[in-house]
């Protein structure tokens, strides 16, 4: 959805090259599409396809009736906006041993794939998110999630990732991937979440 939003404004600022604005929506790269609504006080326009356009030709005008672009004249009008849009994030999951900074065996190999991701890329923002399920108490959970995210920025920076361009982050309890009540423990909450971008 981030994307969508990104080429969305992208795809503005292209149509403001010309008299008035167009807004076209495009497909998320996993395929899913959303929705937006083009509003002026004189009218609006909702849409919900891929390819589906309109536009604005000055803000006291009604948006024009939805029309369908083909791929061909999307990527004719605004491939230079296009082309120009970052690659999207790489996000990978460690998961951990109950109370500890230790991975789990299935996440064993995840930090070599992480550091040839950054390589790859030429990455210079790797973001590492820690978490915990809701066994123990709030405080406890933040520190432990901390020390997650610096076990996993360490092991990277052994992989030979610059730790200039690593961030670490704790979410503790929050943002669980299973919502569960207080003491209940869930495996799959004892992560680290690393983007690549």
């Amino acid at each position: 959805m981030k994307r969508l939003l990104f080429a969305l404004i992208c795809l503005l600022l292209a149509g403001c090259a010309a008299k008035g604005t167009s807004v076209v929506l495009l497909e998320d790269p996993d395929g899913t599409v959303g929705k937006v609504e083009v509003t002026t006080a004189a009218g609006e326009q909702t849409l919900a396809r891929a390819g589906e356009s309109t536009s604005v030709k000055d803000p006291s005008d009604a948006p024009s009736a939805v029309r369908v672009l083909s791929r061909d004249d999307i990527n004719r009008t605004y491939g230079r906006a296009l082309n120009a849009l970052p690659e999207p994030s790489e996000t990978f999951l460690l998961y951990f041993r109950s109370g500890t900074t230790t991975l789990a065996p299935e996440s064993e190999g995840t930090p070599q794939e992480v550091a040839r991701t950054v390589a790859r890329r030429a990455s210079g923002d790797v973001r590492v998110n820690g978490h915990s399920d809701r066994v123990g108490t709030r405080e406890e959970n933040e520190r432990l999630s901390l020390e997650r995210a610096a076990a996993v920025r360490n092991i990277l920076i052994d992989l030979g990732v610059d730790p200039g361009i690593i961030r670490i982050f704790s979410h503790g309890e929050g943002n669980p991937l299973i919502p569960t009540p207080d003491d209940v423990p869930e495996p799959r909450n004892r992560r680290v979440e690393v983007l690549v971008r």
